[in-house]
């Protein structure tokens, strides 16, 4: 860590909290590089206490990331120019011929695109309990604290958020109906658009992001996102996946490299969400299948 000395005691335990303290602050802000600025003015902030009264230094930290991020979601400071879901998530991909495990699927989902976008559409003091308590299992009494709250108050706040994530996630169950709807999407937009057939099983607020070398474009509403859909088309060949629990697709050139993955969400028969990556350095930076 800069400005600090290998043999500080402070700097050694703060060290020891950073990968939990990170996680936190990702899964309330969504954004590696937001995560990374919390943990670091956390850091300044105790280099600024008396560490003398502080009785547990890991749930003040974990109060003090908190605090900040809940700060950085009220304010809107996470990088509102990029909308979550053009930010490059965390991808768990697996073959289907290959089914992964129940708790590696569970683990995808619990970090990647599915969640995050979930806990996005939750109010920050929401997110906050849910993250906070659900996830890394702190009490309610403490997460009242930081939103100045009983932690009765807390608790509620908490079912409420949950019951959202719950709602949100539910359709990402059922997954024969997807895949279908996902093979009729992909074989529509491979046969020179047919913008009719793309229309019937995209949702009028779809959003379509392409992660490309130059960035992302976001594309949204059923219309524009079958005009673009050609774009999607040339998967139609490649390999059905599971991505981050979802339906998806993965394909390959012809040395052996990835070429594309794509990850759908499907809500009650219709795409809500469509997620593309063609961008080389990034699908090489990827824990993704070998061929097949």
């Amino acid at each position: 860590m800069a400005g600090t000395h290998p043999a500080d005691p402070i700097a050694d335990a703060f060290e020891s909290h950073r990968d939990r303290l990170r996680a936190v602050a990702y899964r309330m802000l969504g954004s590696h590089a937001d995560a990374e600025d919390v943990v670091q003015e956390a850091w300044l902030r105790l280099s600024r206490q008396d560490t003398d009264t502080i009785d547990n230094l890991g749930g003040w930290l974990t109060t003090v990331v908190g605090r900040i991020s809940l700060d950085v979601l009220r304010s809107g400071r996470t990088r509102p120019d990029v909308p979550l879901d053009a930010r490059l998530p965390e991808f768990t991909v697996t073959l289907d011929a290959a089914p992964a495990p129940d708790d590696l699927v569970a683990l995808g989902d619990s970090v990647g695109l599915a969640l995050l976008t979930v806990l996005d559409s939750l109010r920050p003091d929401e997110r906050l309990a849910f993250v906070l308590h659900d996830v890394f299992a702190v009490p309610h009494g403490e997460i009242g604290a930081i939103l100045d709250k009983s932690a009765d108050a807390t608790k509620m706040l908490t079912s409420r958020a949950r019951r959202k994530v719950r709602a949100a996630r539910q359709p990402a169950s059922g997954g024969r109906q997807q895949r279908e709807v996902v093979r009729a999407f992909l074989t529509a937009a491979a046969r020179d658009g047919r913008f009719e057939q793309l229309l019937e099983i995209l949702h009028p607020e779809v959003k379509f992001t392409v992660h490309t070398a130059n960035g992302a474009i976001v594309t949204l509403g059923a219309t524009e996102v079958a005009t673009r859909a050609r774009v999607a088309g040339s998967a139609a060949r490649g390999h059905a996946a599971t991505v981050n629990g979802r339906p998806g697709v993965i394909s390959w050139n012809e040395d052996g490299t990835p070429r594309s993955l794509l990850a759908f969400t499907v809500t009650e028969g219709l795409i809500t969400e469509i997620t593309a990556v063609v961008d080389p350095a990034e699908l090489a930076l990827m824990d993704l299948p070998d061929p097949v």
